[in-house]
């Protein structure tokens, strides 16, 4: 059936197809299979169009989808389930370039219109839902929906028994019937002047009454006798194309109307040969003084005898432009309304296709949420790390602060001590310079050194004195005079001087004896360093010092005339410790 359809479409031609209660959308998607593979994949997207309805709004969802599962899809087979079918998330979806041929809407067979110029209609298994009257207004609904050819396809429990005058079969096992069109106007008998008169009642044969019947007649008549002569116009005709009685006898081509709305004078020759009725449908006349054109249907009928001989010929003009403009409207709707079903198709795939990037960009803002709330555990997890951190850095602190306190002490300490004993002491680097200075190293130098000054030169050979520079004493005592003598000691009223102590007078003036001695500090070992000589009074302490410092202590007591030490013996001594220091660590 399919390639006769095409066939008698012919080439290039819109086929329109209708598959009314197509439910889940099964049948239609099966009807573009079998188009596709007969036409191809481009002609079935240029040519073929096809309107599925049905009343189940839930049905028509899932039909537009265009989803379905394995157990759907068991009887296609597999190489057309390859060709038109894409594997997706929920089964198999059909093509979508093809998908836009097929148009779903919701259609009340009993109360909405019909889809008009449909070459194949399916209503399988839908009549056996209604009633015997329902059924004859359904009929008709589709007879006047199919174009002429047109196919109507049933359901096996369905037939046309009282409807032969609308359909005839072409296959009964399959269901299937073809459109019988209208006949003709004309076609079902021809006019006679004479016919039936032998039988008809007396009143009829009444010329008056013929004429007056005639006359007023709501369709536009006129009537040519062999020599194409008006012979015969309504009253109709005469309003429409201005005639009157003095045109009856004229000849047909003199007239107006042979040639306005349409010629009529070849029409009629064609008539006059063939003896058939000719039909000039949609024929438009601009009238003068209307707004909006007429249209006609001319139907030019040849008058017979009843012996078959041509006696005339007929013209009638049906006025069917209100007819044609219902029809321009209503073209003008299906128009739209296959536009506004393209557009709510097209709506629905863009619906589609957004909810999938909505669905999309919603499982990314899942992940990056769950991102951030790892990021978020990490940095509450980094933010307890420092707290404790914290905590223990103030530990640290606060440690450090008893610490410093302590050192602070010890420090004052230390001053203290140094400076309260009453020996010249000096610690220095190895650079030799001053660490801690004693008031007496101060009295030995004679002068007041800063922490980080190197050491002098030499150790001065007598202690200087407070009135004035070593030596000045006896020089001043040579010659004479009160400079010269030394300073009596003064004497404390009560206080009564130690037994075997010498007079000031019995006592012999000699320089203050003086003692060094040199202790390096050493930071290798825990090991003391070595005491000084025997005798030498109080030695200054012993600690470990990064900085590598030593000390140089002086004394009183040592002989006169023992040499003094000089700066370049102390660095002597350093250079020795430290060689010592480096062939212990070998």
């Amino acid at each position: 059936m399919i390639p006769s359809l095409l066939a008698s479409k012919g080439p290039g031609k819109v086929v329109r197809i209708w598959s009314t209660g197509c439910a889940t959308g099964e049948e239609a998607y099966s009807l573009a299979m079998v188009l596709a593979e007969e036409l191809g994949m481009d002609e079935f997207r240029e040519r073929v169009k096809i309107y599925a309805t049905d009343l189940d709004q839930k049905a028509l969802q899932t039909a537009r989808a265009a989803v379905y599962g394995e157990r759907q899809l068991a009887d296609v087979p597999e190489e057309l389930r390859r060709t038109y079918f894409e594997p997706v998330e929920a089964g198999f979806g059909f093509r979508r370039d093809l998908r836009r041929q097929l148009i779903f809407g919701r259609n009340d067979l009993t109360r909405d219109a019909p889809i008009s110029r449909v070459d194949l209609l399916l209503a399988r298994n839908t009549l056996m839902y209604f009633n015997s009257e329902t059924q004859l207004s359904i009929v008709r609904r589709f007879h006047f929906a199919l174009s002429d050819p047109g196919y109507l396809f049933l359901g096996k429990a369905e037939m046309l028994l009282n409807h032969g005058d609308r359909f005839e079969p072409v296959n009964l096992r399959m269901r299937l019937f073809k459109k019988i069109g209208s006949p003709p106007p004309g076609s079902r008998a021809t006019w006679s002047p004479g016919a039936g008169v032998s039988r008809a009642r007396p009143y009829v044969r009444h010329t008056v009454l013929q004429a007056a019947a005639l006359a007023t007649g709501p369709v536009a008549q006129i009537a040519l006798d062999r020599s194409r002569n008006l012979a015969l116009a309504n009253s109709r005709a005469e309003l429409l194309f201005n005639l009157n009685p003095r045109d009856i006898g004229r000849p047909f081509q003199d007239l107006e109307v042979s040639y306005r709305p349409v010629e009529l004078r070849s029409v009629i020759e064609q008539v006059e040969l063939d003896l058939r009725v000719t039909e000039l449908q949609d024929v438009t006349w601009h009238r003068p003084n209307t707004p909006e054109p007429s249209v006609f249907d001319i139907a030019v009928v040849p008058l017979l005898e009843p012996g078959g001989e041509l006696v005339g010929v007929g013209v009638n003009f049906h006025d069917v432009t209100r007819y044609r403009q219902l029809h321009d409207r209503l073209e003008q709707t299906n128009r739209e309304l296959e536009h506004a079903y393209e557009e709510l198709q097209s709506t629905n795939e863009e619906l589609e296709t957004t909810n999938e990037e909505l669905q999309s960009t919603n499982e990314e803002l899942e992940t990056t949420n769950e991102e951030l709330q790892s990021t978020n555990e990490e940095l509450e997890t980094m933010n307890e790390e420092l707290q404790s951190t914290n905590d223990e850095l103030q530990q640290i602190n606060d440690t450090l602060n008893s610490r410093s306190d302590e050192l602070k002490r010890a420090t004052l300490l230390v001053s203290s001590v140094v400076r309260s004993l009453g020996d010249a002491v000096a610690v220095v680097d190895t650079d030799l310079r001053v660490l801690v200075w004693s008031p007496g190293a101060e009295e030995l130098w004679g002068a007041p050194r800063r922490r980080g000054d190197r050491l002098p030169a030499g150790l001065p050979r007598h202690r200087p004195s407070r009135r004035g520079a070593p030596g000045q004493g006896a020089a001043d005592a040579g010659g004479g005079g009160r400079a010269g003598r030394r300073p009596r000691r003064r004497r404390h009223p009560g206080r009564r001087e130690p037994e075997g102590t010498p007079r000031p007078a019995q006592r012999r003036v000699l320089p203050p004896a003086r003692r060094r001695h040199v202790t390096p500090w050493s930071d290798h070992g825990d090991e003391p360093p070595p005491a000084g000589p025997a005798g030498a009074g109080l030695a200054p302490p012993h600690r470990r010092d990064p900085a590598g410092s030593r000390s140089v202590a002086g004394g009183r007591g040592a002989l006169p005339d023992q040499p003094l030490l000089a700066r370049q013996g102390v660095e002597r001594l350093l250079l020795d410790e430290q060689d010592r220091h480096q062939r212990e660590r070998r």
